[in-house]
């Protein structure tokens, strides 16, 4: 199996998965596969370990986009006819961006940004870091600029809260608190307790006593501020939300073969189902092989013989015990990806699935991230 098809019909690849399977490394080896295609690709990664940045010949990976030097791939002896470039989401820089964008003058968006309060909600608020995620992601698709656009997906509790972050985003700004705090403070420019109900006025006399008067008058203040754009703001999480279900947009869904992340991926996959979404392909990663060594100590002792290892006495039993335990994990990992692969079967429309063997070094280099290139998309 190969994902080479699908990296030559799409134009959006997310990949879905929890953490510590693989996810960013996935994307970045599916992005290098696509540049050699001849395609220009932009990986979008969230949180990236260092050795990636470091294996793509980069310090460290930022919000701004980084085209990664063709002369790091001729030097690893790769044919890259494409474009490789990579960049890190940055959540307020992005969610600054829609404020220029939708705010009426000006002077609400001065007053918007310099709101002590949106610091905290343009990092914290509940779906923020998802939804922006998605909104840069639909941001860099319209722009054209590139043929192919991965996306590792943000590392969430819940690995899927960006199928539906665009909705809770506009949930929390358009709450039924939000819009008396609105009512309130409209009424006469400023927060006055005598406009509320007296249950509600005690209460925020208290909070007022511990955080201090203008607190509350700057909570009034910007969430005004903020309805002043809601409406644009609405509009385009509507349309980004939508855009994710564009038959140019592929999933893959990443795992390993540990039962837990197993069990992972299958409720991934059985969310997407319920969003209307497809599952088109399946990549486990780090998957223990079968060996090919000798199983007994004369075929190890002949093989040892063949290939000039120098082995001592007790070599050609140390390689029989290493065969067995390969055998052991390989047999162990069949055992934990039965589920999936009986899940797989019962999908009328079947997603690809390709094992990436467990690789005996870490992906730290062009040369092994191309290893792993070859493995997903020959």
């Amino acid at each position: 199996m190969s994902l080479a098809p699908l990296l030559e019909s799409r134009r959006v690849v997310l990949c879905v998965g929890s953490g510590g399977v693989g996810k960013t490394t996935t994307a970045a080896a599916l992005g290098l596969a696509a540049a050699m295609q001849g395609k220009r690709v932009l990986c979008l990664t969230i949180d990236p370990a260092k050795r990636l940045a470091n294996s793509l010949g980069l310090e460290a990976m930022t919000s701004e986009a980084q085209v990664v030097d063709p002369a790091r791939f001729a030097e690893a002896g790769l044919a890259v006819g494409g474009s490789l470039t990579v960049m890190m989401l940055d959540t307020k820089r992005t969610f600054d961006e829609l404020v220029r964008t939708y705010a009426s003058s000006p002077e609400a968006r001065d007053r918007i940004l310099g709101n002590k309060l949106y610091q905290y909600v343009s990092t914290s608020l509940a779906g923020t870091h998802e939804y922006m995620a998605m909104e840069k992601l639909h941001a860099v698709k319209r722009e054209g600029k590139y043929d192919l656009i991965l996306l590792d997906t943000p590392p969430t509790a819940n690995a899927l809260d960006f199928l539906d972050a665009p909705e809770r985003l506009v949930s929390a700004l358009d709450s039924a608190a939000m819009r008396w705090f609105i009512e309130v403070f409209q009424e006469s420019g400023s927060l006055s307790f005598n406009l509320l109900a007296k249950t509600a006025a005690v209460v925020l006399k208290g909070i007022g006593k511990l955080t201090g008067g203008g607190f509350l008058q700057q909570v009034a203040e910007f969430v005004t501020q903020l309805n002043d754009l809601f409406g644009g703001f609405k509009e385009r999480a509507a349309e980004v939300a939508r855009s994710l279900r564009a038959p140019d947009v592929a999933f893959v869904l990443v795992t390993s073969p540990a039962p837990m992340a197993i069990q992972e991926v299958l409720f991934f996959a059985e969310r997407l189902r319920e969003q209307g979404m497809p599952q088109d392909a399946v990549v486990v990663n780090r998957v223990n092989q079968p060996p090919r060594s000798p199983t007994d100590a004369l075929a190890a002792r002949e093989e040892a013989a063949r290939l000039a290892l120098g082995l001592d006495d007790d070599g050609p039993d140390r390689l029989v015990q290493a065969s067995h335990d390969e055998g052991k994990l390989a047999e162990l990992d069949r055992r934990n990806l039965a589920p999936l692969a009986a899940a797989l079967g019962e999908l009328s429309a079947r997603p690809l699935r390709v094992d990436v063997p467990a690789l005996p070094y870490d992906v730290h280099d062009l040369a092994s991230l191309a290893e792993v290139a070859r493995h997903l998309a020959s």
